[in-house]
Formats: structure tokens, sequence, C-alpha cells
């Protein structure tokens, strides 16, 4: 049980996804109160806040990914999968 727990913190879906999450919710919020400055630099697109959006998206995805398909059962034998 411990293992099982052990191998799910550390699958590299929940690092991925958990950080892209964060960085979209800052990026996203930093998107929607961009001055006209910002705008002007980007010639008129809201770049902050779409790729914020896509980092969210992305982030989701990943930890759904997890959530559908969880790492397998560690071997009960002590021997290392090959």
């Amino acid at each position: 049980m411990a293992d099982r727990k052990i191998a799910r913190l550390f699958d590299v879906r929940r690092v991925i996804g958990g950080l892209f999450v964060v960085y979209g919710l800052i990026v996203t919020g930093i998107g929607l109160f961009d001055g006209a400055a910002e705008l002007e630099k980007a010639q008129g697109v809201r770049i902050n806040l779409w790729m914020g959006l896509g980092m969210l998206a992305l982030g989701l995805l990943m930890l759904l990914w997890l959530r559908l398909n969880p790492p397998p059962e560690p071997d009960e034998t002590g021997d290392p999968e090959v």
C-alpha cells in the first residue's frame, strides 16, 4: 500500500501536470490584467492569456491521464521489473 502511494506521488505525470497547472494559473492571471503597453507590444493579442489557458489545459490533461490510467501495482516479490 505504501509503495503504491510512493509510486503515485513520484509519477512524472503528476509533477508535470501540477507545474503546468500552477504556471498556467499565474500566466492566465497576468494575461487578464495586461495593460495597453503589453497589448501594443503583442500587436493586440492577449498572448499571456492564451498561453496561460493552454498551459492550464495541458496540465489538467496530464492530471486526468494520471487519474484514468494510474501506475501499475509494484511487484510483491521484490524483483525489479525488466
